[in-house]
């Protein structure tokens, strides 16, 4: 038995002596030390929080190179997020220093190096959100640490402006907004030009987000300016293609804002606008959350990316070429559009209270104002097609949540799937629909039981929450979720989420312009959850019959 003890003992001093680093790391801007923590035996990880991509951004500028530091730089400790309102929009928190990332490495018996690299590109609406430690007591969302260790890639999270001082825009040169889009770019390019330092691949590198996070990876593929930064992207609900990612009326809430801080609306407002304290500005871009089926939430997210001439040359639609050879996997959750229908149309989630047919009607008519009564009956016949006579009070409910996800998600990442296939060289195109039911839904819970995944809900299980919390997770979800971090791996590795290192618990197929094929993500999955052409008849309605509908006039 002191034997055992003996070799236990020696085990454990190696394994201190061997603990394997990188220790400190030489960057473009100077040198860099973070923290080396066990993971198990012969593993480790490094973690360098709060390393600088670019200098503190000017109000309203492209980010601009860092002009470095001298001696080592303690990367022990995230920075604060970039200013943004706060969740009840009545505060500002974070800084307009805030153009750091977060690097996780793991190494095994060896230092790492040539390791794939995954760069996470975080939601929030374009107004809110961050990378830099607990979004909620002490939990925090976007750690790297899971996704390192079980999939041995290299996790990068950043920062990026949002709001005011990320999207604001005249529609004209002298405030031509997209400065959060840059600053993901500068991240990108600076892991490009760095990573190896760190262990990574710079030719192998993959972006991926969520919300407007997706919708930023897509973006990101399709502006002319990242060519040959990475390899392979992932979009998680949100796509360039989708009704909120582009404001085509910047100028309109700009003024807005100019009249809220007391700017001029004429030639000099942009020049006020960027003298003005900042934190007032921000929460000058605060968004109204009040929203009935007449008014959706979704038209309330005015500050988002625009069509500059620069990062975007073109409606988003036609620049699919720039992203001929880069690797995509896009999808959604099948109730995405909850979050939002559920401020629209408050009765869906009580179950005692029914929701009145004539407020789907009011929701399919605001979606489809443009085109008018022949748009909103075209659409209402599409959507109960299959209703009987007396439909259930759920079904009604469902339907509600249902347009939402089709219009704010579903068809605009099917269509942005068909542009990647339709135009793609060597650049592979792969479609999901995650289904797990959401953990609030259910038994005295604040959503309905026929709820299926939410808005978000897929995060936890990409960052490996069952792993490190798993106190909160049954065994199924912890399955579910080594299921999506062995497909994401892969991907990020060989291009093929088949193909990697973990094994997957069924073969997800290309998405072909013919087959259209996409996988159901699920704890249980098997080759029954492949699956072809997602909601084919709403998405032809939303793509095909209604923009062909003509236009009101000027009803």
């Amino acid at each position: 038995m002191w034997k055992l003890g003996i070799l236990v003992a020696v085990a454990a001093f190696l394994e201190t002596v061997s603990a394997t680093s990188l220790g400190v790391v030489y960057t473009e801007g100077g040198m860099v030390d973070g923290e080396n923590i066990r993971l198990g035996l012969f593993r480790h990880m490094d973690i360098f929080k709060g390393v600088p991509f670019a200098d503190i951004p000017g109000r309203f500028e492209k980010p601009k190179r860092h002009p470095g530091w001298d001696g080592v730089m303690k990367t022990k400790e995230y920075r604060k997020r970039c200013m943004q309102v706060n969740m009840l929009m009545s505060d500002t928190r974070g800084s307009e220093d805030c153009l750091y990332l977060n690097i996780w490495i793991p190494h095994g018996r060896a230092v790492s190096s040539g390791l794939p690299v995954m760069v996470w590109i975080y939601g929030g609406g374009f107004l809110a959100g961050g990378s830099m430690g607990a979004n909620f007591m002490d939990n925090y969302l976007y750690n790297g640490k899971e996704i390192a260790d079980r999939g041995n890639v290299i996790v990068v999270t950043l920062g990026y402006r949002v709001g005011t001082l990320g999207f604001l825009s005249t529609g004209e040169s002298d405030l031509p907004g997209n400065y959060g889009l840059w600053d993901q770019q500068a991240a990108i390019a600076w892991v490009n030009r760095n990573i190896r330092g760190f262990g990574g691949d710079p030719e192998n590198v993959t972006i991926f987000g969520e919300s407007a996070g997706g919708a930023s990876v897509s973006f990101q593929t399709l502006t002319p300016h990242n060519k040959g930064l990475f390899k392979r992207a992932i979009s998680q609900s949100g796509v360039a293609l989708c009704p909120w990612a582009v404001n085509k009326n910047p100028r309109r809430f700009t003024e807005e804002v100019a009249i809220k801080v007391n700017c001029p609306t004429d030639q000099n407002m942009a020049a006020c606008l960027k003298m003005t304290d900042p934190a007032v500005l921000t929460l000058a871009g605060s968004l109204s959350l009040s929203s009935s089926p007449d008014h959706p939430l979704v038209y309330n997210l005015a500050l988002s990316p625009v069509i500059d001439g620069d990062f975007l040359p073109d409606d988003p639609s036609k620049l699919f070429h720039n992203a001929a050879d880069i690797d995509y996997i896009a999808g959604v959750n099948d109730m995405d559009g909850h979050l939002f229908t559920g401020l629209d149309v408050l009765t869906i989630n009580s179950p005692l209270v029914d929701t009145p047919i004539e407020d789907v009607k009011r929701l399919l008519a605001a979606y489809t104002k443009d085109k008018g009564k022949a748009g909103a009956d075209n659409a209402y016949s599409t959507y109960t097609l299959n209703w009987s006579s007396n439909p259930s009070k759920a079904t009604i409910k469902k339907t509600v949540v249902e347009i939402g996800t089709d219009f704010i998600f579903l068809v605009p990442t099917q269509a942005a799937l068909y542009l990647h296939a339709a135009n793609a060289k060597t650049g592979r195109t792969y479609s999901y629909l995650f289904s797990e039911p959401s953990r609030m839904g259910g038994i005295a819970r604040p959503y309905p039981s026929w709820m299926g995944a939410d808005h978000a809900d897929d995060l936890q299980y990409v960052f490996g929450k069952p792993f490190s919390t798993p106190l909160g997770y049954w065994p199924r979800h912890r399955d579910l979720s080594g299921y999506i971090i062995a497909y994401w791996t892969n991907f990020a590795k060989t291009g093929d989420p088949n193909k990697g290192d973990l094994s997957v618990p069924t073969t997800w197929p290309k998405f072909t312009n013919t087959g259209h094929q996409f996988v159901e993500i699920h704890h249980n999955m098997n080759r029954d959850y492949v699956r072809q052409k997602m909601r084919t008849r709403y998405v032809h309605f939303w793509t095909s019959i209604l923009p062909n509908l003509p236009v009101l006039g000027s009803e």
